[in-house]
C-alpha cells in the first residue's frame, strides 16, 4: 500500500542506509518494485511511500527505455507482479543513499503527479540535468549524469527522501475530475 500525503512519514527526512548488506534490504527493494509496478502510472517510488524511512528509491525501466538502452519489461501480464518478474538494473534502477553532486543552470517546467498525492497534477520547474552519486542493490557506488525525464524523476524521488511532496513546489495544481 502506498502512503498518502497526510501520513507523517512522508514529511520526515529519511535515514541513510547504514549497512548496504543488511538482511532485508533486497526484500525491501523487491517490495518497492512490486508496489510500483502494480500502479499503471508508477515510474518511481521512494521507500517512505511504503512506510520505510530510508534513503532508497527506484526508477522504473519505463523511464530507462526512453533512452533505448533497456529491454521491454518482464512485468507479468497475469495479474499482480511478483518478485521473480523483476530484474534490478534492467526493469528498474536502485538508488541507495543518493546525493546530487551537480545541477544544470538550465531548468524545465513540466507536469508531475505522485502515487502519494493521487489525482493531483501540477507544473514543477526542475534542473534539466544533474549528476548523482548513489549505491545500487549490490552495494556498488555509482556517479553518473542524468537528463530530461530521468533527471526529473530522480529529483521527484529525492524530494520524498527529504520530506517533500511535489505539491510543495508545484504551480497550477489541478485535481482530476474522476479521482
Amino acid at each position: 500500500m502506498i502512503l498518502q500525503k497526510e501520513n507523517k512519514i512522508l514529511r520526515a527526512i529519511a535515514k541513510p542506509v547504514a549497512d548496504l548488506r543488511a538482511s532485508g534490504l533486497k526484500e525491501l527493494i523487491f517490495k518497492m518494485a512490486e508496489v510500483m509496478f502494480k500502479e499503471p502510472d508508477g515510474i518511481g517510488i521512494a521507500a517512505p511511500q511504503i512506510g520505510e524511512s530510508l534513503r532508497i528509491f527506484l526508477v522504473s525501466g519505463e523511464v530507462m527505455r526512453l533512452d533505448k538502452k533497456i529491454r521491454p519489461s518482464s512485468k507479468s501480464d497475469s495479474g499482480s507482479p511478483k518478485k521473480s518478474d523483476f530484474i534490478p538494473g534492467l526493469d528498474f534502477l536502485v538508488f541507495i543513499n543518493p546525493q546530487i553532486k551537480k545541477f544544470s543552470v538550465k531548468k524545465n517546467k513540466d507536469v508531475e503527479g505522485c502515487l502519494s498525492v493521487r489525482g493531483f497534477y501540477g507544473e514543477v520547474t526542475r534542473p534539466e540535468k544533474l549528476n548523482v552519486e548513489y549505491f545500487d542493490e549490490t552495494g556498488k557506488k555509482h556517479s553518473r549524469g542524468f537528463s530530461g525525464l530521468f533527471a526529473r524523476v530522480i529529483q521527484h524521488e529525492l524530494d520524498h527522501l527529504n520530506g517533500m511532496l511535489f505539491i510543495d513546489k508545484a504551480k497550477n495544481v489541478k485535481k482530476l475530475k474522476d479521482a
